[in-house]
This record gives C-alpha cells, sequence and structure tokens, in this order.
C-alpha cells in the first residue's frame, strides 16, 4: 500500500469530524432571529446554501468511508499475521 500524504489525513481526520453544516447554519438562524447582526446574517447565507451543503456532505461522506477503509485494511493486516502461525 502506498503511504499516504500527511496533509490529505490530516484533512480527511478534520472532515470526519467536523458536524455539517445545516447543524451550523440551525444554530446561526436561531442567533439572527435575536439579533440581526449582518455578519451572522451573511455566514448563515454561506452556510444555508444547498451547494455548499450538500458538497460539505460529500467531503464528510469521503472522509468517513476512507477512514473506515483504513481500519478494515489494518484489522485484516492484523488477523492475517496471526492466521500464518
Amino acid at each position: 500500500m502506498q503511504e499516504d500524504d500527511i496533509s490529505g489525513h490530516i484533512w480527511r481526520e478534520a472532515a470526519a469530524r467536523r458536524s455539517p453544516l445545516a447543524h451550523d447554519a440551525q444554530a446561526l438562524g436561531e442567533l439572527i432571529e435575536h439579533d440581526h447582526d449582518p455578519a451572522e446574517i451573511s455566514y448563515y447565507e454561506e452556510f444555508a446554501d444547498p451547494d455548499a451543503q450538500a458538497l460539505d456532505d460529500a467531503q464528510r461522506s469521503y472522509a468517513g468511508q476512507y477512514l473506515r477503509r483504513l481500519r478494515r485494511l489494518q484489522d485484516r493486516s492484523k488477523h492475517a499475521g496471526t492466521d500464518r502461525d
């Protein structure tokens, strides 16, 4: 197996752990109901964008799938080493 680029590994770890943009948009939506801060409204518009949410969902899904694959490969290699005895 080819060695992984450390920056890619760091990105996948972070992407798999972050919360969905939809949750952040919901929290910002609740904030702007109380005070109409222009910065918060701008952030809400960016986070509530369906294209941005779809991209975020796809990135988190890819990262999660990749990390699950790595765990399965590690488990297989661990078990393959014990089966040879």
